[in-house]
C-alpha cells in the first residue's frame, strides 16, 4: 500500500492547479492527494465543467510518479483511476461502471468524471495529475447536466467523505488491469446509440485498444476506432423537473 501525503483545504480554483502549482518542476517521489470542500473552477476536458454543492462532494487531484510507462501507454493511468473509483464504490453498492474513457456511470446515470494530465520526459510519463469529481452527499443538481446522481441518492444516506477518499487512493495500483477495465465498461453488451460526426448510428462495443482507442461495429458490420471526443454516446436520462424524456447527446468528459 503507498503511503500518501492528504492535504485538505476549504477552496481553490481547481484541485489539478492547486497540486501542479505546490510541486514546481521538480516534485517530491512522494504520492500526494490534496481534495477540497470547493471548487470555483472546477473541470473536466476543454469546456466541460462540474456542479459540486460546497461540502458534500468529493473534488479532489492525486500526484503519482510512474515508472517505465511510455507515452503511448499512458492510457494505463486512466484506467487504473477508473478501477479504483469504481472498487471503491462497490463497498456501497452494486451497478456501477466505466463509461470510456474514465467517466464512472451507476446505471445510465454519472457519478464521477475525470481529468488526468501528465507530463512526459524523453517518450515516458514524469507524472501524473489525476483529477476527480466523485457525488457523493449532494442531493439536488440543478445545472444542465442531463444525468448526475450522487452516492447518497444511490443509497439513501451520508457518506463520510474523507473514508472514500482514503479507499480509492488504496485502490489506486499499476499497471491497471485492462482485463477487468474491458469487463466493467457501460454499455459492454448489445446495440446502443451513437453518434459521431458523420451522424447517429446504432453499434455495439467491440474492444477498447491498449492505447485508448475505442472500436464499436454498427448493425451494418461496419467496424468505427474512435480517440477520445471523436463520438458521443447517446443516452436517455431520467425524467427530471418534469421534462419530457427523450435522448441527449452526452459528450465524453475525455
Amino acid at each position: 500500500m503507498k503511503q500518501w501525503q492528504i492535504v485538505h483545504i476549504d477552496e481553490t480554483d481547481s484541485t489539478n492547479r492547486w497540486l501542479r502549482n505546490s510541486q514546481g518542476e521538480n516534485p517530491s517521489p512522494c504520492c500526494k492527494a490534496v481534495w477540497a470542500d470547493f471548487q470555483t473552477a472546477g473541470r473536466g476536458c476543454g469546456t466541460n465543467v462540474w456542479e459540486s454543492e460546497r461540502g458534500q462532494n468529493l473534488t479532489f487531484s492525486v500526484l503519482i510518479h510512474p515508472t517505465d510507462i511510455p507515452a503511448q501507454r499512458q492510457f494505463t493511468i486512466s484506467m487504473a483511476a477508473a478501477l479504483a473509483v469504481v472498487d471503491a464504490l462497490a463497498d456501497y453498492a452494486d451497478g456501477f461502471s466505466i463509461k470510456w474513457p474514465n467517466d464512472i456511470y451507476w446505471h445510465d446515470r454519472k457519478i464521477c468524471g475525470m481529468l488526468i494530465e501528465n507530463r512526459l520526459t524523453e517518450g515516458m510519463i514524469k507524472d501524473s495529475i489525476i483529477g476527480i469529481g466523485l457525488n457523493v452527499n449532494q442531493q439536488r443538481f440543478v445545472s444542465d447536466a442531463p444525468n448526475p446522481v450522487s452516492l447518497r441518492q444511490i443509497i439513501g444516506r451520508a457518506t463520510d467523505r474523507q473514508e472514500l477518499l482514503e479507499k480509492v487512493l488504496n485502490r489506486l495500483s499499476l499497471p491497471a488491469d485492462a482485463n477487468r477495465y474491458r469487463s466493467l465498461l457501460y454499455r459492454r453488451e448489445g446495440y446502443h446509440p451513437y453518434r459521431d460526426a458523420a451522424g447517429d448510428f446504432e453499434a455495439r462495443l467491440e474492444a477498447v485498444e491498449d492505447d485508448g482507442h475505442l472500436v464499436l461495429q454498427d448493425t451494418d458490420g461496419h467496424t468505427r476506432r474512435y480517440a477520445f471526443k471523436e463520438v458521443i454516446f447517446k443516452i436517455m436520462p431520467e425524467m427530471r423537473n418534469s421534462e419530457t424524456s427523450k435522448y441527449r447527446n452526452i459528450e465524453l468528459s475525455k
